[in-house]
């Protein structure tokens, strides 16, 4: 066990999908996993194992923000011998063709802390997921009939109030969405030499300020729960005979 996660060793799958927030890392397990357990619950930051399709897939809230990310995802990594991390989260549009419940899949996470550069020697890091990943998770959405945009997002530090250039910066830029924890998880996953990968929706919109409410961001963010499911399905090995 270690301070934040009070599983067993062997309780967590390879393979882990993590949102914010815990109500909706329990809403994924009981809805799309198969003999379920929960693993831990520190905190009331959730886990729990099961199988999807018969392979054992772990499912783990992150809280809020990238140190938040930061402590779970490494102690995951290091203690529990996990391979590769899907955040499925919410995020803010900044791209005016983006609605709302669109899903977006990160190639790259640009960010305005310094969190990245404090590993990187006060260097700027490119924050970016792993290819395998990527492109199981494109080849699941022509599977799935969905079409999520590819592209640049940015992790903030911040969710009330920030620099007023940075959204016209961002709009420059191409940046399609802002988040909180997609470049500290990319950036922890590259050290540790494990995979990465960050599918979004599109909770709200910092131009049209149109929003889900937090019930939904919970439970109806479907389409972005299975196309990480099925990504995860393509990239876990399947499981030890008995």
């Amino acid at each position: 066990m270690t301070p934040h996660i009070n599983a067993q060793t062997g309780d967590f799958a390879e393979t882990v999908l993590m949102p914010g927030d815990p109500l909706r890392a329990k809403y994924i397990a009981e809805t799309y996993l198969e003999n379920v357990r929960e693993v831990t619950n520190v905190r009331n930051v959730l886990g729990f194992t099961g199988e999807y399709k018969g392979k054992p897939i772990s499912v783990m809230a992150h809280g809020m923000g990238m140190p938040s990310i930061s402590i779970y995802a490494h102690e995951l990594i290091n203690f529990y011998g996990v391979k590769q991390i899907i955040r499925v989260g919410s995020c803010g549009g900044v791209d005016e063709e983006l609605k709302l419940r669109d899903l977006i899949v990160a190639t790259s996470a640009s960010t305005n802390s310094a969190m990245i550069r404090d590993r990187f020697a006060g260097y700027d890091y490119a924050a970016a997921p792993d290819f395998e990943l990527l492109k199981a998770c494109s080849d699941a959405a022509g599977g799935l009939g969905l079409s999520p945009r590819f592209g640049n997002i940015l992790s903030g530090d911040l969710f009330y109030g920030s620099n007023p250039a940075l959204l016209p910066a961002m709009q420059k830029m191409g940046v399609l969405a802002v988040e909180m924890e997609a470049a500290a998880l990319f950036a922890i996953a590259a050290e540790f030499r494990v995979k990465a990968l960050c599918v979004l929706t599109v909770s709200d919109h910092l131009i049209t300020a149109e929003e889900t409410s937090s019930e939904e961001r919970q439970t109806s963010f479907n389409q972005m729960m299975e196309l990480a499911l099925e990504t995860a399905y393509a990239t876990t090995p399947e499981m030890a005979a008995a």
